[in-house]
């Protein structure tokens, strides 16, 4: 299969996108055909790629209802992580982020909402390193790794899917430093730095088709360990061919820090 991919071009020096007000982004939009692969059946995993598909199953009932999420999902999402990296720790901070595919009408209806329409990294190594030692509290660690859980709440097949860049297809020379801008409403804004992605033929992208609600994406932002994979590219694309009655995407993600201590 073949997606349209959007890439970052290089008008601006440094880059600057919005987790609300996308019409004020400095981020130039160059999308190229690459063919996508499926991450189950090539047996992706966390350390390789930098992505893997576990199978979970949550105790959260709603989760659009963020109190029930930030209760129950938030530690279930720590003791998953917890068990497949064997972390000494894990943290998450925040009880998720909800995303919507702009046909279902919501996208942008809550804070931080719409699909992530151009290839990027979460964190920079330079913000990777603050979160980690600030989550740390100055205790010593040996290494320390950043992730993002991602499970599609609603039905398969999702019409905006997630796809992922295979973290040994990447070259220091495609990513480009950018400011994370945080907007939200009624509150100071914000921002850290991140990453926007270049086009690379090189570049080897994946998708896992007809995610269902016990499916967890998990995939690495970031990892002190230069043994393993490093960060992975990620971005919502159109899915050709999608049946035009195919429910809307719904996702939430959940972005854990996790630390083995020296």
């Amino acid at each position: 299969m073949e997606a349209q991919i959007a890439y970052s071009g290089r008008k601006f020096a440094r880059p600057r996108y919005y987790a609300n007000a996308h019409e004020k982004d400095e981020v130039e939009i160059v999308c190229s055909p690459m063919v996508m692969h499926d991450a189950q059946a090539a047996g992706a995993t966390i350390d390789r790629e930098g992505f893997q598909l576990l199978q979970h199953t949550s105790a959260v009932t709603d989760f659009a209802d963020r109190e029930q999420v930030a209760r129950v999902h938030m530690r279930e999402i720590e003791e998953l992580v917890q068990a497949v990296t064997g972390a000494d720790f894990v943290h998450v901070g925040a009880p998720g982020v909800l995303r919507f595919s702009e046909r279902s009408g919501k996208a942008g209806s809550l804070n931080n909402s719409m699909p992530a329409r151009f290839a990027h990294i979460d964190i920079s190594d330079v913000t990777a390193a603050q979160f980690s030692g600030r989550g740390a509290g100055g205790r010593a660690y040996a290494r320390s790794a950043h992730y993002n859980v991602w499970r599609a709440i609603s039905a398969p097949p999702q019409d905006v899917p997630l796809a992922l860049c295979d973290a040994r297809s990447l070259a220091a020379a495609d990513l480009i430093a950018a400011d994370a801008v945080f907007d939200e409403a009624g509150k100071p804004e914000w921002s850290f730095e991140g990453l926007v992605v270049a086009h690379n033929p090189a570049h080897k992208w994946y998708w896992y088709p007809d995610l269902t609600i016990n499916d967890a994406v998990l995939f690495k932002t970031n990892d002190s360990d230069p043994a393993r994979a490093h960060h992975v590219p990620h971005v919502a694309f159109d899915m050709p061919d999608c049946p035009a009655d195919a429910p809307p995407r719904v996702s939430i993600e959940m972005r854990a820090t996790a630390w083995w201590w020296a």
